[in-house]
């Protein structure tokens, strides 16, 4: 199975040549390669959030409910933010700043006439909870990337997790906590926050407590 289609969600910008002149050689990941960054080096720039919810429900049935916003994105004519076809149940776009438009068709969200700063917020619902064994479960993130010909930018990225109190815990996750990776968890969920340059693909582990 490709890897598209075991993520939530596939976000490319692609990018004006301006983002690039504040940055040095060594804040750009090549093709092929991933790099955290222990400081953004371009504060400011585009970001990603995710949160999201997993019920008691989401354990039998894998969908799982889920907030995302793009913000600060590159000015750019056209943009095309791709999900998961054989996941995706329900996509509603929930608010947009400084675009012309946001079109839901199928498994994406087509951005029109980009301005610098923009940002869109999308709601929704995905078979993204995957049954690893009776008692073990596993969420796929990404591929997030912030695209430059042919090497990526960097960029930062929260993904949230949320479950009712005591119904999971945490075992692992990938990335693990390192420079440009801070993870943060409870009762109730995990958070990462992340600052990276590349094609990043994350993935939170979970099992029911003993």
């Amino acid at each position: 199975m490709k890897r598209l289609l075991q993520s939530i969600v596939c976000a490319v910008t692609l990018l004006a040549i301006n983002p690039i002149a504040a940055l040095e050689f060594s804040d750009i990941a090549n093709e092929g390669e991933i790099k955290y960054l222990k400081i953004r080096p371009d504060p400011g720039a585009y970001s990603y959030e995710s949160r999201v919810m997993i019920s008691p429900q989401s354990l039998d049935s894998g969908v799982v409910t889920i907030a995302t916003c793009h913000r600060q994105l590159d000015p750019i004519r056209k943009v095309v933010i791709v999900f998961n076809e054989n996941r995706i149940k329900k996509i509603t776009v929930k608010s947009l700043e400084k675009m012309n438009s946001a079109e839901v068709k199928d498994n994406r969200v087509t951005l029109t006439d980009v301005e610098r700063g923009a940002s869109i917020c999308i709601d929704l619902e995905s078979r993204a909870l995957d049954k690893v064994s009776s008692e073990q479960y596993t969420l796929n993130a990404g591929p997030l990337m912030r695209r430059y010909f042919d090497g990526y930018l960097p960029m930062s990225a929260v993904l949230r997790v949320d479950w009712p109190k005591n119904m999971l815990t945490l075992e692992k996750t990938f990335p693990v906590a390192q420079d440009g990776v801070k993870i943060a968890q409870g009762i109730d969920g995990v958070q990462l926050d992340m600052i990276f340059a590349g094609k990043m693909t994350a993935q939170i582990h979970l099992k029911k407590p003993q």
